[in-house]
């Protein structure tokens, strides 16, 4: 899991991007280590927010900008019933079989992106309500948004997992990394 993103990655600007997409997803794969499937799903704050479901709505929601990009039908789209769902685990649905999930669209995602032949190339936005009639937006955009929707998300986590256990992500990133978190 990436926790640092050098200022000169190798590579051209796909690579430096997808690298911070990444760096966020660790984030919030991070926030979910060593908790019961209780503990991922309770909501400890005045709000609705559950780890295990923002882990679900990040996963479905990179998988539904992939599919805007690749101009593709959203085979796990929502609707105005079921879009409570987005933010439980619901049925069968457990952390590992998210985390999974995330990890087949992470992989689709980066290949997607190092097969366009631009960053500039653009895909239009769909019609509703929050976007702007006829708005196209590009490759490039589309990775800043990932890297914004992702950070944002696993801020909600850092508060939720502390909350929750008093573990900080400075002390899950120590963990992970194999390192003493002591100043």
């Amino acid at each position: 899991m990436v926790t640092h993103v050098p200022a000169e990655t190798p590579g051209d600007e796909r690579g430096m991007l997808l690298s911070f997409v990444e760096a966020q997803r660790g984030a919030i794969r991070r926030s979910l280590i060593g908790l019961t499937k209780e503990q991922a799903a309770s909501r400890p704050s005045a709000g609705e927010l559950s780890l295990s479901g923002l882990l679900k709505h990040v996963a479905e929601t990179e998988l539904n900008w992939l599919r805007m990009a690749q101009q593709r039908p959203n085979e796990s789209a929502r609707t105005a019933e079921t879009w409570a769902d987005s933010f439980r685990l619901v049925g069968d649905e457990t952390v590992a079989r998210m985390l999974e999930f995330w990890d087949g669209v992470a992989a689709e995602t980066e290949k997607f992106i190092r097969s366009v032949p631009d960053l500039g190339d653009t895909f239009p936005l769909p019609e509703a309500p929050w976007f702007p009639a006829g708005e196209r937006v590009s490759m490039r955009w589309l990775l800043a948004h990932l890297v914004e929707e992702t950070a944002r998300h696993a801020g909600h986590a850092d508060i939720i997992r502390e909350t929750l256990d008093g573990r900080t992500a400075s002390e899950l990133v120590a963990e992970v990394g194999g390192y003493s978190n002591q100043s």
